[in-house]
This record gives C-alpha cells, sequence and structure tokens, in this order.
C-alpha cells in the first residue's frame, strides 16, 4: 500500500542531495527552504553512515523537512527517517513496503519512460527521472533529455522529481515544461542556502 505522504508533500521544489559535509547540507539547505533531503553518500560505511543517519534526521525534524535515505532501507529505518530512495538494482519496491511502517515514503530511480511507469504500477511514492543533463554523478547513463522528462509527467501521476546535471542555470528548461521539483547534488554542495532558495523561488515562487 502506497504512503499518502507522497502526495501530502509531493511539491517540493529544490529536492537537496548530499555530498561532502552531509551536515552541513542538511544545516544550509533547510534554511534555504528545502522540504525534502535526502542522504547519500557512497564513500562510508554502512556503520558511519547510521551514525550521520541519525544527526541528519533530527535536523530536518527541527526544520519539518522530509529526510530519505539512498538505498539502505535499514539504515533508514533504524536511523528515524521519513523513507527511502531506491535505484534500479536495489531491493524491489513491494519487499521495501513489506518492511516498512504505515506512512513510509518508497522512491525509486528511473531512467526510462518504461520504468517510471513501472514503479508506479508497483507502488512508489515517487520516482525520479534522470539524468536530464550529463552528469558524473551518473557516468553509466545516458542523458534522458528534456522529451523524456516531458513525457513522463503525461503519463505518471505520482510525485516526481527531474534529476541529473541540473543547475541554477538550466533549472528554467524544466519550469517551462512544468516541472516543479528538481534535485541537485554537485550544485547544492557550495553555497546551499543561496542556492536553494534560487531554486524554490523559480519553481514554486516561494521566497
Amino acid at each position: 500500500m502506497q504512503s499518502d505522504r507522497g502526495d501530502q508533500f509531493g511539491v517540493w521544489g529544490s529536492y537537496a542531495i548530499t555530498s561532502g559535509d552531509a551536515v552541513a547540507v542538511f544545516q544550509n539547505a533547510c534554511k534555504g527552504g528545502a522540504r525534502i533531503l535526502q542522504y547519500r553518500d557512497k564513500t562510508v560505511t554502512r556503520r558511519e553512515m547510521l551514525h550521520t543517519a541519525r544527526k541528519l534526521r533530527s535536523i530536518a525534524k527541527s526544520h519539518n523537512a522530509l529526510f530519505i535515505v539512498n538505498d539502505y532501507i535499514d539504515i533508514a529505518l533504524l536511523a528515524g527517517a521519513d523513507g527511502v530512495h531506491l535505484g534500479q538494482d536495489d531491493i524491489p519496491i513491494q519487499d521495501a513496503r513489506r518492511l516498512s511502517h504505515d506512512g513510509f515514503i518508497i522512491g525509486i530511480s528511473t531512467h526510462s519512460i518504461d520504468q517510471a511507469k513501472t514503479a508506479e504500477a508497483d507502488g512508489a511514492d515517487y520516482i525520479s527521472i534522470g539524468p536530464v543533463f550529463s552528469t558524473p554523478t551518473k557516468p553509466d547513463y545516458a542523458p534522458v533529455g528534456i522529451g523524456v522528462v516531458r513525457a513522463v509527467a503525461d503519463v505518471v501521476r505520482i510525485p516526481f522529481v527531474a534529476i541529473g546535471g541540473i543547475n541554477v542555470a538550466n533549472a528554467c528548461q524544466l519550469k517551462d515544461i512544468g516541472v516543479t521539483n528538481t534535485a541537485m547534488v554537485r550544485d547544492f554542495a557550495t553555497d546551499t542556502e543561496e542556492r536553494v532558495r534560487q531554486v524554490n523561488h523559480l519553481l514554486l515562487g516561494r521566497e
């Protein structure tokens, strides 16, 4: 059964994903008005990740922001996160749902229209679609382009987040086709507070 929180909080604007100092990114993203944040770290041990995730839970909660953990549902649940963001090679959505509690958000990365439609049918609360533009964060994936993002918007009814190579300068191209949620990693790594504020203002008119 899908969580209703994806619908309740489905318009986020800036979706901040960590790189580098995760605590600093969370703190500054929240100051800038981020309402959903993801902890992603491919460099530390699972023990270290859990330790950091518990700190991030406190920061997100104090700002009434949603806290998502990338890949690891065990860490998400142990840290008291609001949800998990799965990759195509992670555990299936249905299995993640069996492990989790009511209200737990399950998102998944998709890279095509077919994957987006399958994720919705499988019970995802939201999806990301991308990479929209070329990005070193996803070197093994060719950019899907704005056309695929537009097509996904036409066929998927759950919230979706455009991701991959997006920055303050090119986010306006997504705004022009009606995208309200964009995730960024590198562009939010520095000057996080101001860049989150700029994207929220661009996409949502939110100061």
